[in-house]
């Protein structure tokens, strides 16, 4: 799921395990912490010794918005590095880092604050040489800590210190995995042989490629059935909207597409003559829980 829909209670690792070689995580942080102050929550940033300095990532999540600024004056925004919290004493203890945890989910609530969301960089692990399994099987210990939903994590391992084997691993410990990159496309077949698309952002890839390339992957040029997933979709330019409903209806007959979303983008559909396209079809959800305050 995107990075913006998670709750209070959830536990996720970022992609696959991780993103790729070369690529940031910021842009899903960015979005993630926007989003979380929104809701009146606590963000803890635990960030490794060598990233951005603390300046320099307030000045990249705020933008000139102001938000992030005054969400650090306020304490609604703490910015840690992972040796302080991990590895103080250059050494690990689970039970130590838990009750660190546990200390923080406890002040934010003391402080007023909905709950507490944290980015975690675990690149701290390969610098004090721990043992894999050991923190796979941290990892799994951890999960008290969100049976009372006032916490939620993103755990961050990156390709190049890890692997690819320990990062299949850890996205099996973790009960969730937040897509890699805000514009990440899933597309798959569904259970009854339909083409599933999911999109998290309309950005340079937008709904009308993603449909373009859904559609590539039919074995006939006859009717097709496409389910586009739009649910962790924020926003849509009317251009975008309206390229997705031509393209619908450019379809052979019989064809069919899906389309999940929330209620403000199935407003935007049917007010540019999606009810008049037989071959779409909107599936409007809504969005319980989301402030009308978030800025995405």
């Amino acid at each position: 799921m995107a990075a913006e829909r998670l709750r209070l209670g959830d536990h996720a690792c970022l992609g696959p395990g991780g993103t790729g070689d070369g690529d940031s995580p910021w842009r899903v942080f960015t979005a993630y912490t926007r989003t979380s102050l929104a809701r009146r929550e606590k963000v803890l940033l635990v960030m490794d010794p060598d990233d951005l300095s603390n300046d320099e990532v307030v000045a990249l999540l705020d933008q000139g918005s102001g938000q992030a600024v005054r969400a650090r004056q306020s304490g609604q925004l703490s910015l840690r590095r992972n040796t302080e919290m991990y590895v103080p004493d250059g050494r690990f203890h689970e039970e130590r880092t838990i009750e660190a945890y546990t200390d923080e989910v406890n002040r934010a609530y003391d402080e007023g604050w909905s709950g507490l969301s944290i980015t975690a960089d675990m690149g701290w692990a390969p610098r004090v040489n721990l043992d894999q399994d050991r923190l796979l099987e941290y990892e799994a210990s951890v999960a008290p800590l969100f049976a009372d939903p006032l916490f939620t994590a993103i755990c961050w391992y990156d390709r190049k210190r890890f692997g690819d084997e320990f990062l299949a691993g850890m996205g099996r410990v973790h009960p969730l995995r937040v897509k890699a990159r805000t514009d990440e496309v899933d597309v798959r077949e569904g259970p009854e042989g339909e083409v599933v698309a999911d999109v998290a952002e309309s950005g340079p890839r937008t709904e009308f490629e993603v449909l373009r390339e859904a559609l590539a992957r039919r074995e006939s040029a006859g009717p097709s059935r496409l389910v586009l997933d739009l649910r962790d979709l924020c926003f849509m330019e009317a251009h975008c909207a309206w390229q997705l409903i031509s393209l619908a209806a450019s379809l052979p007959p019989g064809s069919q597409v899906t389309v999940r979303c929330g209620e403000l983008l199935g407003l935007v559909l049917r007010q540019l003559g999606a009810d008049e396209v037989p071959q779409l079809a909107l599936s409007v959800e809504d969005e319980p829980g989301v402030s009308e305050g978030a800025e995405h």
